[in-house]
């Protein structure tokens, strides 16, 4: 955050850090990956102008990792199951406002093909979201 707007010049690099931490679960206590949410969310609020094309890549990667906490049935304990969820629902909504809605529209026909609750929760917090 101290960066600011500067972040732009590393955009490309660090993009492809966010998404390499977003694929891999790194045990129980999801450290790595609540971190690079938060990073994400950080770059985002920063980079806000730049976002929009970048929207797809993080867009799909997002889903993923709602997807992936939601179906894994590993040893993570659930109040680090629902963290992970809910900074990924505000990526989302930061992604979304910044895109000028985008992610509602590319998301309406996920929300409504999606049977896990939980998912479908995530994804109506940010169609819901103004």
């Amino acid at each position: 955050s101290r960066r600011g707007i500067l972040i732009v010049r590393h955009l490309k690099r660090l993009e492809r850090v966010i998404l390499g931490y977003l694929e891999v679960s790194d045990g129980p206590q999801e450290e790595a990956r609540l971190g690079i949410l938060e990073t994400l969310q950080c770059t985002i609020e920063h980079a806000w102008p730049r976002m929009p094309c970048r929207l797809p890549v993080l867009l799909k990667a997002l889903l993923r990792l709602l997807w992936d906490v939601h179906t894994e049935r590993g040893p993570t304990p659930e109040p680090v199951r629902a963290a992970l969820l809910h900074r990924a629902t505000q990526c989302l909504i930061l992604l979304d406002r910044c895109s000028q809605g985008q992610v509602k529209v590319l998301l309406e026909g996920v929300h409504s093909s999606c049977e896990e609750n939980r998912v479908r929760e995530c994804l109506r917090k940010v169609q819901e979201s103004s």
